[in-house]
């Protein structure tokens, strides 16, 4: 359709009412309503159809690791079906597994699925800034209220003061000489938009420069206009952002961690799959056996209970080698970290980013309320001093709308000179704004500068000495009022009260001024204007000095002002000049719309002739301020080797500015190749843009629209960048949802920021981001410290059983027992681990590379050697009950078991056929006699006491093993134990748990254990408690290697 794609700014208003066919003072017929409808549809957000939730559910299993799980928890299920059915038990024992493994799987889906359904309110946030009703013209009569999802393309519609924008419209006519929108929202432009009817010559510009039309969402701070809709739904800009956060969503990566867990799965997927296979085929002979004839196999015999079972054993080695337990320990340290960082100010959203967040190393942030403060305030003003040749400059603290934020600096003038008094009485009367307190925050009504201007009078003071006490007196009244949200400005009441309003002049773009007549206390009518410093000096043939005395203005003089506002300007200030006129000729004696002057009132091609022959009075500079804490935070971002690249809608200059300021750039760098455009950055070749981005130090991009932060974005990740996006306006949603974190400010975040972002600052404060990275870095490194105890755990469990099926011996650890370690004796330790105090340095180092492996090779010897020793000790243990009377002076026959020869343990699976083999019944803890029908069930049932031994080893090993995770190369010597007391406290629990297992007859029936005497639990930590030994080793190689290739660099 043609007619979407009508670019109405470039035409003019008689064009554009000719394009729909419609007149401005009748409006659309309802037919001509009802025929754009069916071509345009309804002004509404199209409601994106979400996903289905069984599709949710589906996806949570999309999961490497969870489809191993699934795997074993079928065929677990299967082999204790097939059991159940052969022993004709119910076999509750054996469902454990499974039941245990799919319940995880389930809680698993149910928190993802959680997440997901959160993950998209971001484009319910944008319909609640559409407007609700508007005023249109429709068959010649006004309608009132007609509902904004009525509107079409052609309709005539009203707009006045504090209306919200209900489409995208083209400016057909002002009724009143000004009209301002806050867009900021939208564009990210600080100040309220000055708007007007003439055409923009340029097919395609960006939104900031289309000053003839008006979008959806915005709001009109001033004025009153009629304009002709051209964009409706999802064709207005608030539309297309919607469509670019849901493209964005739909590129939307997987965070760092989660693409390092599917790699490692899929490696484990491989290694489980060649060693389960190893396991089973070595074991072939157990099940299969053949007679060779002629050199073809005959009299082949296959045992299917035989298979099984070394089937079984294979499972148990896949239960053993997956780490059940953290999926659940990532969640929990995760959520830890939440915790600590919600402390700092900083909301995670998205459990994942808390880790992204320590390898982010480039921060795009916006410079509008995200580096600055989004508040006007007056940062310095000058007078004359004595003489037309010196100047009087006034530096000003404060970077809020709160009056008593700052003050003015070397303040002695509390009996304020004449040219003082008139500069606070311009700057209070001549003012339409208000404050109000919200919260914690103070806020302006009407225009940010005008409300900068009121807390710049009421820093000022007043010269009355004994109004100024009861002023002083009323504010701290107002501080225990139970009303907060009102701000009562005594200063400015007391200016308005001398001086009373009897006619407004307002802001045109021609003579770039305001002013208002006053009628003073004595009865004489004064003039009193504020505007562009150029234009004010234009039409002023005056100037006041420090002592109330009127100089001519001269070219010396004048060139002196000048100079002092270049000076201003290039800080980033913008300047606004004051002045009054007190000889005002035929409106002297203006006092309502009655005098025979009032029409000239009503043409505001006469206001220049009436604002001439001023008396210039000062200047005041404004700025939208940076943030106190920036600085600091953007040296500690250089110092971690993260990059800040700042992405505004503001102007250029004003962005620079500001970049200097918070010493981005240092003062005299030139900003060559560092400071675009938006358009200028699009306008570049694709290599030249990478080679900007790629170049180190900041960078300052300003006029940016949305689709240039989202490719800004697109393209540092395309480069590998771990990108964190910060933004409060509904501008920034898009590329908040693309970035790897999108950071939301809390206080003065649109709800559209908030939703689509993954964090969002409490306290709107950039440095609080820094605190976040620094978080995420500790919380990485202690993952990391948890993962390799974790996975050093599997290794052994892995080799136990490997060894197990590799000699014949029969397993020592069934399924069930490995389940039990691996979620509940190992869980909390791992999360423990998560508490490990942060390096001292963790901000002084580079960020991590996004794929840095998690666990590097030799990290990985390492644990194979800890892996090799826990397996040998596992099965060493259920080896020596079995076939020695006694190790290293223990007594292990004090039970009465029977022992038996290693050849005859290795082959007990021929028990059957040995003659005179006979086992005596022994005793367990508890007094219960373990006896044999068969002695054959010596190997089977017989074995619970050696299995618990095995398991006993295994768990104390694993408990000793965190101890070495506390650090990944510090020995326990310079990093002791206790640093760390919660680790402590977990391997109290975690034996406590193992010891509920073993002395509880219900749950030792079902985990197949017995109780351990004395001397069994004595042996077990002696051969436990060399595993810190051999890390402690392993770690002093690893310290020697690395310094000896520093020495070899250096």
């Amino acid at each position: 359709m043609e007619e979407r794609a009508f670019a109405a700014w470039s035409w003019s208003v008689e064009h554009c009412l000719k394009e729909y066919d419609v007149r401005l003072d009748k409006g659309l017929s309802s037919y001509k309503v009802e025929k754009q409808r069916e071509k345009y549809g309804w002004n509404e957000l199209a409601k994106e159809k979400g996903k289905p939730l069984w599709r949710l559910v589906l996806e949570q299993f999309d999961d490497m690791l969870v489809k191993i799980l699934l795997v074993a928890a079928f065929i677990s299920f299967l082999l204790a079906y097939m059991h159940g059915s052969e022993s004709e038990e119910s076999g509750f024992e054996a469902y454990v597994e499974p039941f245990v493994i799919v319940l995880i799987l389930v809680l698993n889906a149910i928190v993802g699925v959680w997440q997901e359904t959160n993950a998209e309110k971001a484009l319910e946030a944008l319909k609640e800034m559409q407007c609700e009703s508007g005023k249109a013209l429709r068959d010649g009569f006004l309608v009132p209220d007609l509902p904004a999802r009525e509107l079409v393309p052609g309709d005539i519609v009203e707009l006045q003061v504090g209306d919200k924008v209900p489409a995208d419209m083209r400016i057909a006519a002002l009724k009143t000489s000004t009209l301002r929108l806050e867009q900021s929202a939208l564009t990210g432009e600080a100040m309220p938009v000055l708007k007007g009817t003439s055409p923009i010559f340029q097919k395609e510009c960006e939104l900031q420069a289309k000053e003839n039309m008006v979008f959806a969402g915005t709001t009109v701070v001033n004025g009153c206009c009629v304009c002709v809709v051209v964009c409706t739904g999802m064709d207005t800009e608030i539309g297309k952002i919607q469509k670019q956060i849901h493209e964005a969503s739909l590129e939307e990566s997987d965070a760092p961690l989660k693409k390092k867990l599917d790699e490692f799965g899929s490696r484990l997927t491989t290694a489980i799959g060649i060693v389960c296979l190893i396991v089973w085929l070595i074991n072939y002979k157990n099940f299969l056996s053949y007679n060779m004839v002629d050199g073809w196999p005959a009299n082949v015999r296959f045992s299917f209970e035989k298979c099984t079972y070394y089937f079984k054993i294979a499972v148990a080695l896949a239960v053993a080698a997956i780490p059940e337990g953290l999926p659940a320990v990532i969640t929990t340290s995760l959520a830890l970290g939440t915790k600590k960082m919600a402390q700092k100010n900083a909301i995670v959203r998205k459990l994942p980013s808390v880790e992204t967040l320590g390898c982010t190393t480039v921060i795009c942030s916006d410079k509008t309320g995200t580096l600055t403060t989004n508040q006007m305030s007056v940062a310095q003003f000058f007078t004359l001093g004595g003489k037309t040749t010196t100047s009087r400059i006034f530096h000003v603290k404060g970077t809020t709308y709160d009056p008593k934020d700052g003050g003015i600096v070397d303040w002695t003038c509390y009996n304020m000179d004449a040219n003082l008094q008139v500069m606070a009485e311009i700057c209070a009367v001549c003012n339409d704004a208000g404050i109000f307190c919200d919260g914690r925050l103070f806020r302006a009504t009407g225009l940010p500068t005008e409300a900068a201007l009121k807390v710049l009078a009421e820093k000022m003071g007043v010269p009355d000495a004994k109004m100024r006490n009861k002023i002083r007196d009323s504010e701290l009244v107002a501080n225990y009022l139970i009303d907060r949200s009102t701000v009562k400005l005594g200063c400015c009441e007391w200016w308005i009260k001398r001086s009373k309003r009897v006619a407004t002049l307002e802001f045109d773009r021609v003579r770039k001024s305001s002013s208002i007549i006053v009628r003073e206390a004595a009865g004489q009518n004064r003039l009193l204007a504020k505007g562009a410093v150029e234009s004010l000096l234009e039409r002023s043939t005056h100037v006041q000095l420090a002592d109330g005395s009127l100089a001519p203005m001269d070219e010396p003089c004048r060139q002196l002002l000048l100079s002092r506002q270049t000076e201003m300007s290039s800080k980033g200030l913008r300047c606004l000049g004051l002045a009054y006129k007190e000889d005002l000729g035929e409106f002297s004696d203006y006092y309502s719309e009655n005098h025979p002057a009032h029409k000239k009132l009503l043409d505001p091609a006469c206001y220049c002739s009436i604002e001439s022959d001023l008396v210039f009075v000062g200047v005041v500079g404004l700025r939208d301020p940076p943030r106190d804490e920036v600085h600091k935070a953007i040296e500690d971002c250089k110092g971690a080797g993260i990059r800040v690249m700042v992405i505004t809608g503001d102007n250029k200059s004003t962005a620079e500015a500001i970049c200097r300021e918070i010493k981005l750039f240092s003062d005299g760098e030139d900003l060559r190749g560092k400071s675009f455009t938006g358009k200028e950055f699009m306008a570049l070749s694709p290599s030249q843009q990478i080679e900007t981005l790629s170049n180190p130090g900041g960078k300052v991009f300003s006029r940016a629209e949305p689709r240039h932060k989202q490719e800004i974005v697109r393209m540092l990740k395309e480069m590998g960048e771990i990108v964190a996006m910060t933004g409060d306006g509904v501008n920034d949603a898009p590329a908040l949802k693309l970035a790897d974190i999108g950071v939301a400010m809390g206080i003065t975040g649109t709800e559209v920021a908030k939703e689509a972002s993954d964090m969002v600052l409490a306290d709107d404060n950039f440095s609080t981001i820094v605190s976040a990275v620094a978080e995420g870095r500790s919380i990485y490194n202690n993952m990391k410290a948890f993962i390799r105890y974790m996975i050093s755990s599997n290794v052994g469990e892995v080799i136990s059983i490997f060894l197990t099926a590799a000699l014949g011996l029969p397993e020592c650890m069934i399924p069930v027992q490995l389940l039990w370690v691996n979620l509940v004796t190992d869980g909390p330790p791992a999360t423990a681990l998560g508490f490990n105090p942060p390096d001292i340095g963790i901000m002084r180092k580079p960020p991590r590379r996004s794929d840095d492996a998690l666990i590097n090779s030799w990290v990985l010897f390492r644990y194979l050697i800890i892996g090799s020793y826990v397996g040998i000790a596992t099965v060493g243990i259920f080896i020596l009950w079995y076939t020695r009377a006694s190790f290293m002076g223990i007594n292990l026959v004090s039970d009465g078991h029977t022992l038996v020869e290693l050849s005859q343990l290795r082959n007990w699976g021929e028990c059957s056929t040995w003659s005179n083999f006979t086992v005596a019944p022994y005793m367990v803890g508890g007094g219960q006699l373990i006896t044999f029908s068969n002695p054959c069930d010596y190997f089977t049932a017989g074995k619970v006491k050696a299995m618990t031994l095995s398991l006993s080893v295994l768990v104390a090993i694993e408990m000793f093993n965190s101890l070495n995770a506390l650090s990944e190369d510090s020995s326990l010597l310079t990093l002791p134990p206790w640093r760390n007391p919660w680790l402590l406290v977990a391997m109290s629990v975690s034996f406590g748990l193992h010891c509920l297992i073993l002395y509880v007859p219900f749950l030792a029936d079902i985990f197949a254990v017995a109780p351990l005497s004395l001397n069994e639990w004595f042996l077990v930590i002696l051969v436990s408690v060399p595993v810190i030994l051999i890390d402690e080793v392993l770690k002093f190689v690893g310290r020697s290697q690395r310094y000896r290739v520093k020495e070899k660099t250096a």
